[in-house]
C-alpha cells in the first residue's frame, strides 16, 4: 500500500505513521516544500500512483487568533487541500481514497448532532470547515472521499492532553469558563483505528464524525483529568483570561459541540 499524507509531522499524523509503518505500507510525504511544487510536478511526485491520499496540513489553532493569523489558519487548510484534490482530478493512476480532515466546529455549539444535521456555525471555525470540506469533495468524481470531522484528539504523545498536563500535574489545571460547554472527544487509538477502518472499507465515504459516542462537558472533563493526576483542578480559567491570551480564538475554545 503506498500513503500520501500532508501533515505527517502532527500528533495525528505521526502516530499514522507508526500504524502504517507496522503494516509494512510505504509513505510518500507532503510537506511544506512540496507544496511549492509546480502543479503537474506535484501531482506527479505526490499523488501519481498512491493508493491513499491523508490530509492533515493546517496551521494550529492553540495561538492568539489575530487577523493575520486567522488568515494563515485558513489558508493552511484551503490552498493545501485545493492543491491536493487538483493533483487528484488530474493524475493518470488516481487514489482509490482521500481522507481529509476537518472538525466538529462546523456545527453550530447548540444541540446534538450527526453526520446528516444541516445546523452549521456561522463563524470563523464554521465557514472555515464548510471551505475546506468543499475543496476536498471538489474531486469527488475522481475518487471515494472521506471527511473526519474530528473532536478533541486525546493521547499521552501529543495534542491537548500533553499541553494540558503541566498545568494539571501541579494542581493548577481547572475548568474554562462556566464548564458546561460540551467536550467532545476522541483517543488517538481510536482515531488511528478507523483510518485503518476508512481505507479498508470500500463503501465508506462522505462525512463522519471521529468522536467518542459520549461527550461530557468541559466540567466532568477538567474533574476527571485531575482525579487520575491526584490533584484537585479547582482553578477557573475565566474568558477574559483566554480573550487576552487567545483573542477572538477563545470563543471556540469555551463553546462545545455535542453529536
Amino acid at each position: 500500500m503506498q500513503i500520501s499524507i500532508s501533515g505527517a509531522s502532527g500528533f495525528i499524523g505521526k502516530e499514522l505513521m507508526k500504524q502504517f509503518a507496522s503494516k509494512g505500507w510505504n509513505f510518500t510525504i507532503i510537506n511544506r516544500d512540496a507544496f511549492a511544487l509546480a502543479d503537474d510536478e506535484f501531482c506527479f511526485k505526490m499523488i501519481e500512483g498512491s493508493d491513499v491520499v491523508i490530509n492533515l496540513a493546517g496551521a494550529t489553532i492553540n495561538k492568539r487568533w489575530t487577523k493575520r493569523y486567522k488568515n494563515e489558519i485558513y489558508l493552511s487548510r484551503i490552498d493545501t487541500t485545493r492543491k491536493i484534490a487538483c493533483a487528484i482530478i488530474n493524475a493518470g493512476k488516481k487514489p482509490k481514497v482521500f481522507i481529509s480532515n476537518s472538525a466538529i466546529g462546523t456545527y453550530d455549539a447548540t444541540g446534538s448532532h450527526t453526520e446528516e444535521s444541516r445546523d452549521l456555525a456561522n463563524d470563523f471555525m464554521g465557514n472555515l470547515c464548510k471551505d475546506w470540506e468543499k475543496e476536498a469533495l471538489s474531486a469527488k468524481d475522481h475518487t471515494r472521499i472521506v471527511l473526519f470531522r474530528t473532536g478533541l484528539v486525546l493521547g499521552n504523545t501529543g495534542g491537548a492532553l500533553k499541553t494540558m498536563y503541566p498545568l494539571f500535574n501541579i494542581g493548577l489545571g481547572g475548568v474554562i469558563g462556566n464548564g458546561r460547554q460540551a467536550f467532545s472527544w476522541i483517543h488517538i487509538v481510536d482515531l488511528i483505528n478507523a483510518y485503518d477502518f476508512v481505507i479498508e472499507q470500500e463503501n465508506l465515504e462522505g462525512i463522519i464524525n471521529a468522536v467518542a459516542p459520549n461527550p461530557v462537558t468541559n466540567y466532568d472533563f477538567t474533574k476527571t483529568f485531575g482525579k487520575v493526576l491526584g490533584q484537585p483542578a479547582v482553578m477557573k480559567v475565566s474568558f477574559f483570561a483566554l480573550k487576552m491570551i487567545y483573542g477572538e480564538g477563545a470563543e471556540a475554545l469555551t463553546s462545545g459541540h455535542r453529536w
